[in-house]
């Protein structure tokens, strides 16, 4: 923001996939017509490696007691780059788990838990 410029980003939580509810079965099952079934973050090699960093994010989100996809959302806030997220939700309660997430903080061990393990996975 130094330059008054901000940055919203789309899908903090990739589509579904850093949502923790996605599974190498559920994407292999999806239907012929969604799109994600030809995306590569969806397909081999690149699910095998987004799955992992999935359950990086859920012992994160163990620790404090949240939602892998809080903090995926939390994750993509507190870049300082980032202005806002767009996020999407389908119900009431994952609505509710967007919002406790914009008041989620991580603490610099988690962000570097989770940058080390992308890092090394890039």
């Amino acid at each position: 923001m130094s330059e008054g410029i901000g940055v919203i980003v789309y899908s903090p939580m990739a589509s579904g996939l850093l949502t923790g509810a996605m599974t190498r079965e559920r994407a292999a099952k999806l239907p012929a017509d969604d799109w994600r079934g030809r995306n590569p973050d969806f397909t081999e090699p690149n699910l095998s490696q987004n799955l992992a960093l999935v359950e990086r994010l859920r012992a994160v989100a163990n620790r404090h007691n949240r939602a892998v996809g809080e903090v995926a959302i939390s994750w993509t806030l507190g870049n300082p780059a980032v202005t806002g997220a767009i996020v999407g939700a389908r119900n009431a309660q994952q609505a509710e788990g967007v919002m406790r997430a914009g008041e989620f903080h991580l603490t610099d061990d988690d962000v570097n838990e989770i940058e080390a393990f992308a890092e090394a996975a890039a």
